[in-house]
């Protein structure tokens, strides 16, 4: 699978990119690269939250699923970014990367008030 991405905002730490592919990483259900349209050398890493995290269930905004033209919850795609490491692999569970699964439209956002970790150790038990 390979889609086009493009942030309503830029992600933090990656202004002024908007425009992203996302791409499957071969051999990995799952697991993609985030890689910047503009600049190739820009380059995520996310997993897809319903697989690999089947208890995580972050709530945005209504501000923030207006912005997406979200209408439901199933039109939602639910990505952490994962960032390995020489001990392991972590996520970042307080600011995932809710993209509209219609449109391509995207956002990082901030998860302000819930009890996500910036940095939880990635287990490769998934659900089914």
């Amino acid at each position: 699978m390979s889609a086009t991405l493009t942030f309503v905002t830029p992600p933090p730490g990656l202004e002024p990119l908007l425009d992203f592919t996302l791409t499957d990483i071969e051999g990995a259900n799952g697991l993609y690269s985030v890689r910047s349209v503009d600049n190739d050398a820009i380059r995520l890493f996310v997993i897809d939250a319903a697989l690999y995290l089947p208890d995580y269930s972050p709530e945005i905004t209504d501000e923030q699923g207006t912005a997406l033209d979200l209408n439901t919850p199933e039109d939602a795609m639910v990505l952490v970014v994962a960032n390995p490491g020489e001990n392991g692999t972590s996520m970042n569970l307080m600011a995932p990367i809710i993209v509209n699964a219609k449109t391509g439209s995207c956002a990082q956002v901030i998860l302000e008030g819930q009890d996500w970790p910036l940095r939880a150790e990635l287990s490769f038990a998934r659900s089914a």
